[in-house]
This record gives C-alpha cells, structure tokens and sequence, in this order.
C-alpha cells in the first residue's frame, strides 16, 4: 500500500475538520454547490461518486455475470440482513436510545421524529457508495454489482410498506423522482461508461485494462476524501449548533452499522462463502441509501424536522464508519479463511 493508502484514516479525519471549517468560514461556495440538485440528489456529490465507483465498474466481465448464481449463499445473507434484520435492529436501537436512555437530554416534541429518522435510514439499504467499499476489500465484483442491483428492485416494492409497518403510518409519500434519478445517476449510466471504456480499453490489450486500474486507485480515493469534505461542509452548521444532538443520533446509527457487518460477515462464514463475497455481503448489510432517506425524511416530515437531521447524521458518519469496517474485514481475512 502508498502512503496515501496506509494512512487514509488520517486523511479522512482532516477532511472533516476541513469541510467542518471551509463550511463555517465561506459558507456561500457550498450553499451554491448544496442546491446543485436534481430529485434532491446533489449533482456535484454524483460526479465524485462516478469518479470512485467506475473503477470498479471497470472490472467487471458481463460475460460472467452467471457465475453470480454460485454465490447463493452470499445474496441470501445479504437480502436476509437487509430486509428482515436491519430497519427493525435499528427500530429497537432507537426506541432503546431515543426513548430511554438519551430522553431526557433531546428535545420532547421530536424524540418520535428522530426515531422515524432512523428508521428511514436503515429502511433503504445503500447503493453506489457500495461499489467504494467492495473495491477496498478486494469484492467480488459481479456479486456486488448483481447485489446493489436486486436490492434496488425489491426497494422499489418494500421501502414504503417496510416504512409504514415500522413507523404505523397509513400513507408513505416515496420520493420517486429521488429514487429513479439515483438508480440511473449511480447504476445505470456508471455502468454503461465503463464497460464502453473497458471495451475500448481491452481492444488495445489486457496490459491497458490494467494499467488504467492502477492509475484510477489514487483518483478515486481522493474522489472519496473530496466527498468528505463536501459532506461536512454541506452540513457544518447543523454540527455547530447541535453537537450533542448530532452525537446521541450517531450513537444507534454506528452501533447498527457494526451489528448488521458483523452478523452479515459471520453467516458468510458459517455458510461456507468466500471472503471475496463475505467482504462486499457485510459492507452492503450494513450502509446505507442515504439520499432516499433524506428525501423521504424531508418530503415526510418537513426539512426542519427531527427525521431530517436523523437522516443528514446518517450522511455525516457514513464514510468514516465503513471505512473502519472495511478496515476490520481485511483485517480479519485470515481469521475468515480459517473457519
């Protein structure tokens, strides 16, 4: 590994005081960069995003999309986490924070909007940032891809009435447009970029495919600490004014995160699948579809809502947080291999 590699958590903690900063000190370049929306999907935070998954897009082979089928066992741990653990994990992690223990510290009035907040949160499972994290761990690219793809589909059937069930409400309004535009900006239209590029690349020989991955590897991180700063930026009013606030929601929202990886790693590994699938199978249990939980947050609830804020916690914590389980799976691939 570079050096830029070895010490990237150093590199993710300045990123956050630096967009924490530049977001205090000239807040109007990043108001102006935060309404580049389309759906309420940022468009400057889309283009990083291609810049760090289509490297990995780059390796997939379509042509071996069917050896998907052998890694059963990995979708079904993965779809099993995604739908019937996570959302009610986190609906009795916040009944358990919000509602007991950090009561008397957070406003009255919001503690059922903070906790339909996380709920919102763990309902939609994540999709492009997916692509970063398998890359990291050396994935298995065709099942990540295969994985994204069919928890797409079935969101598009089981978020709202997932939702409902959960929060007791009659009418979930599903922000389509969000949902639909961040399929096509983060899946479809990556997807298609890279395998023209692939194709174009391998016409020239198998040496320029990977000469070019090679050369992608440090973009595409700094893609990812750019990100970072962004995010902070977007959001370093919100983490000035309510600190407290903000660090009593990241409390179930890491926990959840950490149980949902480990209990995905774990049955990988008792079902006898492959690190290479058992890494990307708990990075994809436990993170999470950000913009659609905002978007659902805001549509449902209102932008100045508990919801809100419970979702933008979510943004803010992500990328450390999957940064430290993908350290702690590549970290443990020989104790994996073992069993």
């Amino acid at each position: 590994m570079s050096i830029f590699e070895r010490y990237l958590t150093v590199w993710v903690f300045l990123c956050i005081v630096v967009g924490v900063v530049l977001g205090q000190a000239i807040p109007a370049p990043f108001h102006w960069l935060g309404e580049l929306e389309v759906a309420r999907v940022n468009i400057p935070v889309g283009l990083l995003i291609w810049v760090m998954i289509i490297p990995m897009l780059l390796r997939i082979d379509f042509g071996a999309l069917h050896e998907v089928k052998k890694h059963w066992r990995g979708i079904g741990v993965t779809l099993f986490v995604n739908w019937a653990v996570k959302p009610f994990s986190m609906a009795l992690l916040g009944w358990l924070f919000i509602r007991q223990l950090f009561a008397p510290y957070l406003p009255a009035d919001q503690l059922d909007s903070y906790i339909a907040g996380l709920i919102l949160l763990a309902a939609a499972p994540c999709t492009a940032m997916v692509f970063v994290w398998s890359r990291l761990v050396n994935g298995e690219p065709l099942f990540t891809l295969s994985q994204v793809a069919l928890n797409d589909t079935i969101m598009v059937f089981a978020f709202a009435p997932l939702v409902a069930l959960l929060l007791g409400l009659s009418a979930i309004v599903v922000p389509w447009d969000t949902l639909l535009v961040s399929v096509v900006l983060y899946i479809v239209i990556p997807v298609l970029l890279a395998q023209a590029w692939r194709k174009w690349l391998l016409a020239r020989g198998e040496q320029a495919l990977q000469d070019t991955l090679h050369a992608l590897g440090p973009i595409s991180i700094s893609a990812l600490l750019l990100t970072l700063v962004l995010l902070f930026a977007f959001q370093g009013k919100a983490i000035v004014e309510q600190p407290l606030i903000i660090l009593m929601l990241a409390v179930p929202i890491t926990l959840q995160v950490y149980f949902n990886s480990a209990l995905a790693y774990w049955l990988n590994r008792r079902s006898g699948e492959a690190h290479c699938v058992a890494g990307p199978s708990a990075l994809i249990g436990a993170s999470n579809f950000f913009e659609l939980a905002v978007a659902a947050a805001i549509s449902l609830f209102g932008f100045e809502s508990g919801a809100a804020l419970a979702t933008v916690v979510g943004v803010l914590i992500e990328v450390p947080v999957m940064l430290s389980v993908v350290y702690i799976v590549k970290r443990s691939q020989g104790w994996y291999e073992k069993g």
